[in-house]
């Protein structure tokens, strides 16, 4: 009888731990929420590069990589984390950035210059949802949930915030998510490194958004041919500020392009949408 009691007690608590872990995945790994224009007054945007290989302020440091912070009047919003944590809080705290601050954090991809500093980031605030591609590795996520964030993964397009969503995974290689904010001025695109090519997920982010024009469009644009600059053009894009992992002759060419419309965009630049 005694040995019955105990196996049965056995099964109960090894019922209720399954139990307990697919209520903890559920809740990391919500469903899909599809895009829909959004009614009410659009927010102001500030933009602020907390890493990048190009440098606008000299008091910050530069490195390879890419992160910039998305400020409403309601939250920040962490996108991408660059490739190393103390580089990144060294920066953020010069411009003044409390990492407690931030609740939502973006990783586009799977490259260290983008994911670096995120173990590190999460040493200092732990309180944040990681919205990551759902490709990531089981390593990454463990590492999030062992540091005591949470984890959402990514797969279709959806909404991140107000206003401001997630293209989903799309095909590089590897797998990258980038950023759609619907501004007051028009839609802002953000890429951390552009694999799955600039003009596509610019394409991409009019066709979820059923927008004909984009506003601007700023990160890594992943050394695309010169072209992609018409292309630009053609599809409606206002400004640009392309960074990172651009390339330098391409970045130039933006710039006899655009002109005024041009954004010298790194680390320590503040642009702000109004």
């Amino acid at each position: 009888m005694n040995i019955k009691i105990l196996i049965l007690i056995g099964i109960l608590i090894l019922t209720g731990i399954g139990i307990w872990f697919s209520v903890q995945i559920e809740k990391l790994t919500r469903p899909e929420i599809p895009i829909e224009s959004e009614k009410g007054e659009k927010p102001e945007i500030t933009l602020i590069s907390v890493y990048d290989n190009y440098q606008v302020n000299p008091e910050l440091k530069a490195a390879w990589g890419f992160a910039t912070i998305v400020k409403t009047p309601k939250e920040l919003i962490l996108f991408d984390t660059g490739g190393s944590s103390e580089i990144l809080l060294f920066n953020m705290e010069k411009l003044g950035i409390n990492p407690a601050s931030i609740k939502k954090m973006v990783i586009s991809h799977i490259h260290g210059d983008h994911v670096g500093g995120l173990e590190g980031f999460l040493e200092r605030n732990s309180n944040v949802t990681v919205f990551i591609p759902s490709s990531f590795p089981e390593s990454i996520k463990n590492m999030i949930v062992q540091k005591g964030a949470k984890f959402v993964e990514i797969s279709a397009p959806r909404k991140i915030s107000d206003f401001i969503y997630t293209t989903g995974e799309l095909y590089g290689p590897p797998k990258e998510q980038s950023l759609i904010i619907d501004s007051k001025k028009g839609l802002i695109v953000i890429t951390g490194c552009a694999h799955p090519g600039i003009v596509n997920i610019v394409k991409k982010a009019k066709e979820l958004m059923k927008r004909d024009k984009v506003y601007l469009v700023l990160g890594g644009f992943h050394h695309p041919p010169i072209s992609c600059v018409k292309e630009f053009k053609e599809l409606g894009v206002e400004k640009v500020a392309p960074s990172h992992c651009t390339g330098d002759l391409v970045r130039e060419a933006f710039r006899e392009e655009y002109k005024e419309d041009f954004i010298e965009y790194g680390v320590g630049k503040v642009i702000e949408i109004k």
